[in-house]
């Protein structure tokens, strides 16, 4: 009995020594994983000559996963039937890749999976494995090596496509918008160098492409290019570095079927920028007293064309010409309610001291009264001002002198505004304020290595315009009453003196106009005065 009861004791002595154990602390499970997986066997095997297989697999030493594949993987030559490659969304010791394309002989193929191998507990990459293998003799292994930068951002797009097309009896410049390149390769997301490689030797034509929709091919709706001006060969001994900037090009002029959006109002959709050189002409027949306005829509790529009097008809043909180029269109008429005038302002509440306020109209504006408009300050003070009627734009802008920490209440009386339809305004109030000239600061630029003229601007850091300046001449650039933030100084080369950026365009080899920005940004604080010297580079 009494060896049960010291036998008891010593269990329970044991179990509570554990209890205090775990009470001191928790069990860990180990070190985190941070190895990488390994290659253990590939068949066939990299860097396989002579190569004639439909499928390839790629063994690792633990199961892996593929993340974000259609970003990372670069095939070059791309293929015109893409790969099926596995596994997606699950997790595998192996990667199969099936080939459904033609090869093309005594051609070295290349497969860069970039950062999208990890293994399967704790994304450990396998960074930038690549498989090569060559239909021929023997691997290509000539290389061209370069950097991509943006021709008018700061900072440089992820994920740029470098390609390379050969330059044979069939290349055009053209080929850009047909067909995949020669060679390609990315810069991914943590660099702005690139490197080709795998190369055959010969002459080509050397491209940089934001290829948003990922088929290699220009599409100027939604991509930047940037290209190498002459032809570049590849050989063992060239050991040249390229820099491409990337710009987006204007938009070609395109003419959409146009819309009656409701009663006398039709939409012209366009797509370009130079909407102010589109005419829209009339070819039906209709009364004598028949007239007609359009204005291009604040919100979208479309002139909204205003015609009255209300047309007893089917449809309406219409010519729609760009320079040389001339549409017909043919446009179904309803009896729709037509839009009632509206008006708005734009700043709406608070305007800095060198805006312009804008008044706009939803119908084409005919004629406004400006003794009908006034401005009246804090103090009751009637302010003066000036107004001038865009009528492409198809607002009122009205211009005037602003003081610090003031308050403006702008009125438009009835009649002050009598639209294309003879519709006219009730009385509307808008109110504006201005901040503190103290809560402000101020920046003075002096330039050195000035090429005149220039376009000099304050950015952030998101790239966007906040303040400008045009100036022909070496002189000292004064900012007044500036938001306290970052900036970024930039100047633009106004080559052709339009005051401002040109892009430029692939077909006729033409660069954007050159920018410079200052190397690091300034900060503006509140009250704060200062002098920065840009040296442009």
């Amino acid at each position: 009995m009494q060896n049960r009861l010291l036998n008891f004791c010593f269990l329970c002595a044991i179990a509570f020594s554990f209890i205090n154990c775990a009470n001191r602390g928790n069990i860990t499970g180990g070190e985190k994983d941070i190895t990488p997986p390994k290659i253990t066997k590939t068949f066939p095997k990299n860097y396989s000559t002579n190569f004639n297989s439909k499928e390839i697999r790629i063994y690792f030493d633990e199961y892996i996963k593929i993340k974000n594949l259609s970003k990372q993987l670069i095939i070059s030559p791309p293929m015109d039937i893409t790969p099926e490659i596995t596994p997606l969304g699950s997790s595998s010791d192996y990667i199969k890749i099936k080939i459904f394309d033609t090869l093309k002989p005594n051609t070295t193929y290349a497969f860069n999976f970039g950062n999208s191998i990890v293994d399967n507990n704790e994304e450990n990459p396998y960074t930038y494995y690549k498989y090569v293998f060559s239909t021929g003799d023997y691997i290509d292994s000539l290389k061209v090596k370069g950097k991509v930068m943006d021709a008018l951002n700061r900072t440089t797009d992820p994920f740029i496509s470098v390609n390379l097309y050969e330059v044979d009896s069939t290349y055009t410049d053209s080929v850009v918008y047909k067909k995949n390149p020669k060679y390609v390769t990315n810069t991914l997301d943590s660099t702005t160098n690139f490197t080709l490689e795998n190369l055959k030797a010969g002459t080509y034509k050397l491209l940089a492409l934001k290829d948003n929709n990922s088929n290699n091919k220009f599409d100027q709706k939604t991509d930047k290019i940037g290209f190498h001006e002459e032809y570049i060969t590849v050989s063992t001994d060239s050991s040249a570095f390229y820099e491409l900037k990337l710009f987006k090009e204007e938009i070609n002029y395109k003419a959409y079927k146009p819309k009656l959006v409701s009663g006398e109002k039709i939409a012209f959709g366009f797509e370009g920028k130079d909407y102010k050189n589109i005419s829209i002409d009339l070819l039906s027949d209709v009364p004598a007293d028949y007239t007609s306005s359009y204005f291009k829509d604040q919100a979208t790529d479309s002139l909204n064309y205003f015609y009255k009097p209300k047309l007893e008809v089917d449809s309406l043909v219409f010519k729609v010409s760009y320079k040389t180029k001339i549409d017909t269109f043919t446009v179904r008429i309803k009896d729709n309610k037509k839009d009632s005038l509206l008006l708005k302002a734009t700043p709406n509440s608070n305007i800095d001291f060198i805006e312009t306020l804008k008044i706009s109209a939803n119908i084409p504006i005919t004629k406004f009264d400006k003794n009908q408009i006034s401005i009246m300050d804090k103090d009751s003070t009637d302010v003066a001002f000036t107004t001038k009627l865009d009528t492409f734009q198809n607002t009122i802008e009205v211009l005037f002198d602003k003081k610090e920490d003031n308050k403006y209440k702008v009125r438009l009386l009835p009649n002050a505004v009598t639209d294309f339809f003879d519709n006219t305004n009730d009385t509307l109030n808008f109110n504006l304020s201005t901040v503190k000239a103290s809560s402000l600061g101020n920046v003075r630029v002096n330039i050195k290595n000035g090429v005149y003229p220039l376009i000099v601007q304050l950015v952030d850091d998101k790239n966007e315009v906040k303040y400008e300046k045009y100036t022909t001449k070496p002189e000292p650039l004064d900012f007044f009453l500036v938001k306290p933030n970052k900036y970024y100084i930039r100047a633009i080369f106004d080559t052709n003196k339009n005051k401002t950026y040109d892009t430029g365009v692939y077909l006729t080899a033409t660069k954007p106009e050159r920018v410079s920005y200052s190397d690091k940004p300034i900060e503006v604080r509140v009250g704060w005065d200062l002098i920065e010297e840009f040296i442009l580079k």
